[in-house]
């Protein structure tokens, strides 16, 4: 079962959608819990971050379907952790102040790099420690995982900085409050259709691999890839994604039950 790539598929699907719920599940939490809750949040959960590690360790001279899917969670919980210190504004950047106005193009960008460059410096330290790990390993999953994580994100916060038409700020966090302050909301930007271009590129080359070596890794990042490219569409598609997580969460702690 577990060498289908349908199979392969769904998990990844589940994977993205039960990690990604379980990050706004604490950081709301956290929001409840004072000032310091968002960073015993993060501290608590590293031995998640060290369950990555030592899960891309155990699968980097393994091979088969249960590597790929090892070092696919691996990649995942490493990742996690590092998008949970951000959104817990444990790792964000020495700015911390909405966006200045009226600003110039140049200033307003600097201004949202100096307020995310600890979390962007820690995500290319984990890629380029992942990768210096991963050279020459038999399975190298950990590393293409995370590296399609890098990539599309990156894209995904260069669009929400030039603007497009949907962003959604629900589930942001008290410690990122001023980051919306960055984002602009226009019709189109020029970087969004080479986003949407190169995501599909990287889903063919994907599914071409796995037609031709049927090994469940290329499914497992297919759909990963996938997922990043429906992020992509959401942002101007009107479509309610946050009912995929909304549900499954606790409400504010300050908001008052209805009468």
């Amino acid at each position: 079962m577990m060498a289908s790539p349908w199979i392969a598929a769904l998990a990844a699907l589940f994977l993205w959608w039960f990690s990604t719920g379980a990050i706004l599940w604490v950081v709301r939490r956290a929001d409840g819990d004072g000032p310091d809750g968002h960073i015993w949040a993060s501290l608590l959960s590293m031995p998640v971050l060290f369950a990555g590690v030592v899960g891309m360790n155990m699968s980097l001279e393994a091979s088969g379907p249960a590597a790929a899917y090892m070092g696919f969670i691996a990649a995942l919980a490493i990742w996690g952790w590092i998008e949970l210190a951000f959104l817990s504004g444990l790792v964000t950047g020495p700015n911390r102040a909405p966006c200045p106005e009226p600003a110039s193009d140049w200033a307003r960008f600097w201004s949202a790099v100096t307020a995310i460059a600890y979390h962007e410096a820690l995500l290319v330290i984990a890629l380029v420690a992942i990768w210096g790990m991963s050279i020459g390993a038999e399975n190298q999953m950990t590393f293409w995982t995370f590296g399609v994580l890098f990539f599309a994100r990156v894209s995904a916060k260069l669009n929400l900085f030039l603007g497009v038409p949907r962003i959604n700020t629900e589930f942001l966090p008290t410690p990122l409050a001023h980051l919306p302050s960055y984002f602009r909301i226009k019709k189109i930007n020029w970087l969004f259709p080479i986003s949407i271009t190169a995501l599909s590129f990287a889903v063919a080359c994907w599914l071409e691999r796995l037609v031709v070596t049927g090994d469940i890794a290329f499914s497992l990042l297919a759909a990963l890839t996938a997922l990043a490219l429906l992020e992509h569409w959401l942002m101007v598609l009107p479509l309610p994604d946050a009912k995929l997580w909304r549900w499954m969460l606790p409400a504010p702690k300050h908001e008052k039950p209805a009468e």
